[in-house]
């Protein structure tokens, strides 16, 4: 099941080319007076909302995904997590380039540990990013995602799969400098997340998904998650050993070398093997 949000608060089943309008299933879900639960409450209610959500399709209004900007499919995660340095050919080019680096030694995930990007940078297909600063460097850096569908605390890598709820593409923006990551990375829609979510279920093999970004048609990176240096498991492991992951949440696992800056006019395209395809405009 792939499932989008469009129009800020609409839910949407994608059908091929199409988007069917299943928003009327959130009116199962439950109500709060004040304080909502931690998490995303559909995600947090997928599996119960599922059956709905397909009796629905049958019938509901449909619209071309191609005429369509989408939101993050995500609304509500309490955190988004990145995973810094996650490949060896991407530590290899950081440790290479001056851009990178800044005069700093560069080191891999087990030593740097993860970081925390702002829920607000959250941006979906179709975005335009403006660039914070007309003279800095801003990277894109391509990555896979993965959505917590329940909440974990203290998972072993063994059962880690077993709390996902889905994945999809992501784009972890980043302004290069000597400030910390999670600054850097956090400027309004510098963590862009979709086209849409492709349930658990429909991905085979989360240790072997194929993706590549291009900017202005050009391959600029290219790799596959098999060569992920801490594996999705592992590293729902890593950062649940810190704090609890609550439906919704979102790891971004990584990227690996051919990161690059982008320039106000650039498109960004990012595809993956079941994943569908990822569109922003550098504004």
């Amino acid at each position: 099941m792939k499932l989008c949000r469009f129009d800020t608060d609409r839910l949407g089943l994608v059908l091929g080319d199409e988007v069917a309008d299943v928003t009327a299933v959130l009116d199962d879900l439950p109500g709060w007076t004040w304080v909502p639960p931690a998490g995303d409450p559909v995600i947090a209610a997928l599996d119960t909302l599922r059956p709905r959500i397909e009796a629905l399709a049958e019938t509901a209004p449909r619209r071309s995904i191609t005429q369509m900007r989408l939101d993050a499919p995500v609304a509500a995660p309490t955190k988004v997590i990145g995973a810094p340095v996650n490949y060896h050919d991407h530590l290899e080019e950081a440790n290479t380039d001056a851009g990178i680096h800044h005069g700093s030694i560069v080191h891999p995930i087990d030593t740097m540990g993860c970081f925390l990007k702002a829920v607000s940078a959250l941006a979906g297909h179709g975005a335009v990013l403006e660039l914070p600063f007309a003279d800095r460097r801003v990277d894109h850096e391509a990555e896979i995602a993965v959505v917590i569908g329940r909440t974990a605390r203290r998972v072993s890598a063994a059962a880690a799969l077993e709390h996902v709820a889905g994945y999809a593409l992501a784009l972890d923006m980043t302004v290069r400098g000597t400030q910390e990551r999670s600054l850097r990375k956090s400027c309004d829609g510098f963590a862009v997340l979709g086209p849409w979510l492709t349930t658990a279920d429909e991905i085979a093999e989360p240790g072997a998904i194929p993706f590549a970004l291009t900017v202005n048609g050009e391959t600029r990176q290219a790799s596959n998650t098999r060569l992920l240096i801490r594996s999705i498991p592992e590293l729902i492991e890593m950062v649940s050993a810190y704090y609890t992951l609550h439906p919704g949440d979102v790891i971004m696992t990584g990227t690996p070398a051919g990161v690059s800056p982008v320039a106000p006019g650039d498109v960004v395209t990012l595809t993956g093997a079941g994943l569908g395809r990822l569109d922003v405009v550098i504004g």
